[in-house]
């Protein structure tokens, strides 16, 4: 009778215990599949019906003349991942590497919802990145012999369903903590954390050996990586610069992540992730150790705004305080920042330090709120401020480690580099958001950063001025900040300051040559002259800004400066401008900005007016408020008339009205690298 209970006991646990595991577990996961799995992707990609957009017709490659001592200007994307990202996998995408540079060179690919996928015009040079941390783990899932527990992993590892990739992620992000409330609010609260150690992939935590086979696979991984990136490198066509991701984990979605983009062919034997390293710092400081004879790198961080304060704080991800040498080291190595991707804007956000009215594109976090440690708009977390935070550390250290130009990538998980057309836009992670009737999905009770119909943008991209287009010019363009970043459009941008530049290079056809002998260029730090400063003698430098729109896409409609300075007490500030309007108009002396040219687009339709709006704004400028006892930075913003957003589109497509719940236009831009104004060497 006693076992007869302990029998029906333990039978009653094992239904309970299944029932869990089907309610919990196995049907969210198939509601998951049904619901952004490539498996339904057809039948929602045929509601859609393209043809009732006319879309520009795409272009052939063009190649310009080089070596070019006034330098050419190349576009270019330094962040994209394909099926070799275990994220990108999980998320549907089957394309892998080799995909990914054909589709640079102007190849159409298919998503993987079904949607066909091209570039208007050839990229000029591409760098694949793909997560480090993911190197290795599954190459062995294609051979035989392998246990019934790794073959589950593997299996884990590789069916695509976004539930998983949450499963997976999670625990390694880690929970997100209220902070102390009595602590000043969107300020960075330094956490110790402890990174993940190598083997907490699954396909590397059973069998034997298993994270031995893991670290083995990750050497041959990157080994085909890089062979991969030298086969397809082709110069003054299309120039593969080889690069990796850094992606170490941030609660609530939070990103704190690098791209490392490498010089030449020479590269270390290993790529350096957060399971090796458990900060930039030592990151930084591994590559330096293998990156050795002809080999050279940099790192570029993106997703400031999703990093929660820690981006531009004075620690490191896992609580370590900055010293000296340490932002001197960030100075040597850091470079670039990416201002513009598919998850928002970085540039600035209303309310954080920011009061201009453009700090509202593409932004969706709120300013944070007493012991907010996620999910909200941090002092700390944009660029604008982070370049303040330079000048503060410039005025305690006597150098400003955050000189950093700036650049824009997609961060897409499709393979497909440098696709940003807002008419043209396959959503950006596989099948979840592809196609149209997925990337439109609305879940009001899902935060707005968590929403891709509320915080996608369709990309951007980054522009270099270069002498040719080869591996060593572009990196060394990007060294020197000699680079732009812009919301997708191929706008033309330069950008020069000097003491000596004649305002006839304002129609000076030649003026490139003459702002090369008495300025510098975007990304430079123009000294202010002793006597000047020792006088106070407060005549500006001139700024030289010349703009013209991508011949596929909307005019023009303003050009604007944005400055920070610091004062002797030590506080930043900021002004934002207009100093170019387009049809002839003036800038208003009292508003500081251009009038309004009422350029119009056709929501049925999403033609744009090309009647107002300027081909090209050009304008040699100088600052009334200028200090020379103060140290300042300068980047332009050029603006296109408005144009459709991507979910605009993507209505027309379904023959429906706008989404409600997103602006149904869009104003896009190009930002330059600053030019900084410095009192110290």
């Amino acid at each position: 009778m006693m076992l007869k209970k302990i029998a029906v006991s333990m039978f009653v646990i094992l239904f309970l215990g299944l029932g869990y595991i089907t309610v919990k577990v196995l049907l969210p996961l198939q509601a998951s599949a049904d619901k952004h799995g490539p498996d339904t992707a057809a039948r929602d990609y045929a509601l859609q019906d393209n043809s009732r957009l006319n879309l520009p017709s795409r272009q052939s490659p063009s190649y310009q003349p080089a070596p070019n001592s006034n330098k050419n200007l190349y576009w270019g994307e330094l962040h994209i991942h394909t099926r070799e990202s275990f994220d990108a996998t999980l998320f549907g995408n089957t394309l892998d590497v080799e995909d990914a540079y054909r589709f640079a060179s102007g190849k159409a690919l298919a998503s993987a919802g079904g949607e066909k996928m091209q570039l208007s015009r050839p990229l000029d040079f591409v760098a694949i990145t793909d997560h480090a941390e993911g190197f290795g783990t599954r190459t062995h899932c294609q051979d035989s012999g392998l246990s019934l527990i790794e073959r589950a992993a593997c299996w884990l590892a590789n069916e695509p369903n976004p539930m998983i990739f949450k499963l997976l992620v999670d625990r390694i992000r880690g929970d997100a903590t209220p902070g102390d409330p009595s602590l000043p609010a969107g300020v960075y609260q330094q956490k110790d954390r402890n990174p993940p150690k190598p083997g907490a992939f699954p396909t590397c935590r059973f069998g034997d050996g298993s994270l031995e086979r893991c670290q083995k696979n990750a050497q041959i991984d990157w080994a085909r990586y890089v062979d991969l990136a030298n086969q397809y490198n082709a110069p003054g066509k299309l120039t593969t610069l080889i690069g990796y991701e850094f992606s170490p984990g941030l609660p609530a979605q939070g990103k704190h992540h690098r791209n490392i983009i490498f010089r030449t062919a020479t590269v270390p034997e290993h790529a350096i992730s957060s399971l090796d390293v458990p900060n930039a710092l030592e990151l930084w400081r591994g590559l330096e150790a293998s990156c050795s004879g002809d080999c050279d790198f940099l790192t570029i961080p993106h997703n400031p705004n999703k990093a929660w304060g820690l981006t531009y704080s004075p620690f490191t991800w896992d609580g370590k305080a900055y010293t000296e040498s340490d932002w001197r080291l960030r100075q040597k190595r850091e470079p670039l920042v990416e201002i513009f991707q598919v998850k928002g804007a970085q540039e600035c956000a209303l309310g954080v330090g920011a009061t201009d009215e453009e700090c509202a594109f593409a932004q969706v976090f709120d300013p944070c709120q007493p012991g907010e440690t996620t999910g909200c708009a941090f002092k700390t977390g944009f660029v604008r401020q982070g370049l303040k935070v330079g000048l503060e550390l410039n005025h305690s250290m006597g150098f400003n480690p955050l000189q950093t130009g700036f650049i824009a990538a997609t961060d897409s998980h499709n393979s497909n580099p440098g696709d940003v057309e807002e008419w043209d836009f396959p959503g950006a992670v596989g099948a979840i958001t592809s196609s149209a009737t997925r990337r439109l999905r609305y879940n009001p009770e899902s935060a707005d950063y968590q929403s891709s119909l509320k915080f996608n943008t369709s990309g951007g991209l980054a522009a270099v001025w270069a002498q040719e287009n080869t591996r060593t010019a572009i990196f060394d363009a990007l060294a020197s900040r000699e680079t732009y970043a812009t919301s997708g459009p191929r706008i033309a941008l330069r950008f020069y300051a000097g003491w000596n530049i004649d305002k006839s290079v304002v129609t000076d056809p030649h003026a490139v040559e003459s702002l090369r002998a008495h300025g510098i260029p975007m990304g430079g730090v123009l000294k202010i002259p002793e006597a000047a400063v020792t006088s106070q003698h407060h005549v500006s430098p001139q700024f030289y800004v010349w703009a013209t729109q991508d011949p596929m896409d909307a005019p023009l409609q303003k050009l604007q400066m944005i400055k920070g300075w610091i004062d002797d007490q030590g506080q930043t500030h900021e002004s934002v401008v207009d100093i170019a309007c387009a049809d002839g108009a003036l800038v208003d002396p009292t508003t500081n900005r251009c009038p309004n040219n009422n350029a119009k687009v056709n929501l049925q339709t999403c033609d744009f007016n090309s009647d107002s709006g300027a081909s090209e704004l050009k304008t040699l400028w100088q600052d009334s408020n200028y200090n020379p006892d103060q140290s300042a930075f300068y980047y332009v913003r050029a603006l296109m008339n408005p144009t459709c957003r991507w979910s605009t589109y993507d209505a027309i497509r379904l023959n429906q009205p706008p989404s409600p719940h997103v602006p149904s236009t869009i104003q896009e831009r190009a930002w330059s690298s600053p030019i900084w104004l410095s009192v110290h060497d």
